[in-house]
């Protein structure tokens, strides 16, 4: 019986999985085709780019600027006992803008925007403003993910690119203020500048554009299809965060594969 139950438990955690992407997929192709739509959202985009950039800015700062210190400092220690610790810029910057930039910008946006989006939808389902919307015969994913589907395509990026500059910063401080490391900031930037090149930049980028698809996409859905009392609206939230935490760290392993395949890193 015990093994009748494991399998039955499998079986249906597999079907609920492969179910949960379809559904992905299904509203990720509806958003792409109310693309066409995009010139009527501009204000509800302009809206949405406006509060993610509220919600994520200052704590992105804060995050970029502490891991791009500890990174030098941990880094410039080890190198200044070779001798070349004068190398630091590149590290710092290749680890930045490849890797740290993009994940922790992307983790930052699922827990801040991702979780506010879930919590937002969601309330709407339980409390039936979504059947409402389609009884005014008013498309949910035109009216609802659209504008957050886009808005965060063109905020993802943006933060990438901010963080990266933040932790440059905050890494050539470390390097120029350490006596361990002792590195000037034009050393330190020249060697950034020699070492860092726009393929390193564009392959965080496209981390970022995939990273944001799957924030986005997720949060919305899991608020569409949440059901039942205000409870599951935190079950929800809950569930959104996870999952896009999840999405994030192995598509992050996905597209460094398929970046060194192609030559980008």
């Amino acid at each position: 019986n015990s093994n009748i139950i494991y399998s039955y438990r499998t079986m249906n955690g597999i079907y609920n999985f492969f179910n949960n992407v379809g559904k992905f997929l299904s509203l990720f192709w509806e958003t792409i085709l109310s693309l066409k739509f995009f010139s009527s959202s501009i204000d509800k985009i302009l809206s949405q780019l406006f509060e993610m950039a509220n919600r994520t800015l200052p704590v992105a700062a804060l995050i970029s600027l502490s891991i791009g210190a500890v990174l030098a400092l941990q880094t410039g220690i080890q190198l200044s006992s070779y001798g070349i610790q004068d190398k630091i810029g590149g590290i710092v910057g290749v680890s930045l803008c490849t890797e740290l930039a993009p994940v922790m910008a992307a983790i930052l946006m699922a827990g801040r925007v991702g979780s506010s989006i879930t919590a937002e939808i969601s309330t709407m389902s339980v409390y039936e403003e979504i059947a409402a919307l389609k009884t005014m015969d008013i498309d949910p994913v035109k009216y609802l993910v659209l504008p957050r589907f886009v808005a965060c395509l063109v905020a993802l990026p943006f933060l990438v690119i901010y963080m990266d500059i933040i932790g440059w910063l905050g890494g050539s401080i470390v390097s120029n203020l350490n006596q361990s490391i002792s590195v000037s900031f034009s050393s330190f930037y020249q060697d950034l500048s020699q070492v860092v090149t726009f393929a390193d930049i564009a392959s965080g980028l496209i981390k970022a554009i995939f990273f944001a698809i799957t924030i986005s996409i997720t949060s919305c859905l899991v608020g569409l299809i949440t059901q039942g009392g205000p409870r599951e609206i935190g079950l929800s939230v809950t569930k959104s965060v996870v999952a896009s935490f999840i999405s994030i760290l192995i598509l992050d392993y996905i597209l460094t594969r398929f970046l060194i395949l192609v030559g980008l890193l």
